[in-house]
């Protein structure tokens, strides 16, 4: 899991990232997204239940994570947010290669 928070916080601070559930399926829709994280504790799962099936479907890495406050916290946010899209990698490349 640390791992996931590490990709979130390089690409923030070097690339690109969208934050939330709607942004993240539309960066997904769009071929955008490069590596997606979605919060496990969200309510009600459908919020966050396409985002892997989509990932998959596109062939982009996708790691789920217990907490959305800390997913939320990676992506410098003062509150938990249920999904992450990276769409540029910035100095997060190598980490996001390892998880495919």
């Amino acid at each position: 899991m640390e791992k996931v928070y590490e990709i979130v916080e390089l690409a923030k601070k070097t690339g690109k990232i969208k934050k939330g559930a709607n942004e993240t399926t539309k960066a997904l829709e769009r071929g955008k997204a490069k590596f997606v994280a979605y919060a496990a504790d969200v309510t009600p799962k459908e919020i966050t239940m396409h985002i892997p099936l989509m990932a998959k479907e596109k062939g982009i890495p996708c790691m789920e994570v217990p907490s959305k406050e800390e997913l939320g916290a990676a992506a410098g946010l003062g509150r938990g947010t249920a999904a992450i899209a990276v769409l540029v990698e910035g100095e997060a490349k190598a980490l996001i290669e390892e998880m495919k």
